[in-house]
């Protein structure tokens, strides 16, 4: 059981932020990602991985160029699915339906969305895959749902942390003996 250091990065902003970006593919701002790679220089990785969606890839492309290592794209780091609201600001969303989706995601998930449950398998699976040391630049529902299934902590926890655009959680993360405990972690730091 030797663990390994996982840093999970935000992506830097969005061209367009208040929005329900989930899937939908908002490109980043412009000059969006210099902090990440500054951020980024006092790592110590040896893979760097990325959800598939431009606001993600762009950042961690910058990243992979200047540590010289290659970028690998993986669709189970994107952000949860918002269904009829990605892309929507929150404004635009009933905001009864909306209040049920944030005080239980698993039971009251955007209409045509993703259920929370989806959403820490599939990022569960995402890290499981991984070998060693990796930086992963995804989305703060990707960061959330890590750190709920590698700390035991529900949605409501994992809302207590504050992840802004460019924010870095580090983490010691452990093979389980078990399929009953396939991994388990501690986060190490939180910068943002």
């Amino acid at each position: 059981m030797i663990p390994f250091t996982l840093h999970l990065m935000r992506h830097g902003p969005p061209l367009r932020t208040g929005l329900m970006l989930g899937h939908h593919d908002e490109p980043a701002a412009s000059g969006a990602h210099a902090d990440m790679v500054s951020r980024a220089a006092m790592l110590e990785f040896g893979a760097i991985v990325s959800s598939d969606l431009g606001r993600a890839v762009d950042g961690a492309a910058a990243i992979a160029r200047a540590r010289g290592l290659p970028l690998r794209r993986d669709v189970r780091w994107r952000e949860l699915h918002f269904g009829v609201w990605d892309g929507m600001p929150a404004s635009e969303i009933d905001p009864q339906g909306l209040q049920r989706f944030w005080a239980d995601p698993d039971a009251y998930p955007p209409p045509g969305g993703e259920r929370w449950s989806a959403l820490r398998r599939r990022v569960l699976s995402a890290i499981d895959a991984l070998a060693g040391p990796a930086l992963v630049v995804t989305h703060g529902g990707a960061m959330r749902a890590a750190i709920s299934v590698l700390t035991g902590l529900d949605h409501r926890g994992v809302w207590a942390f504050d992840l802004p655009y460019g924010a870095c959680v580090s983490l010691r993360v452990w093979r389980g003996e078990t399929a009953d405990t396939p991994l388990s972690g501690q986060i190490t730091d939180l910068r943002s």
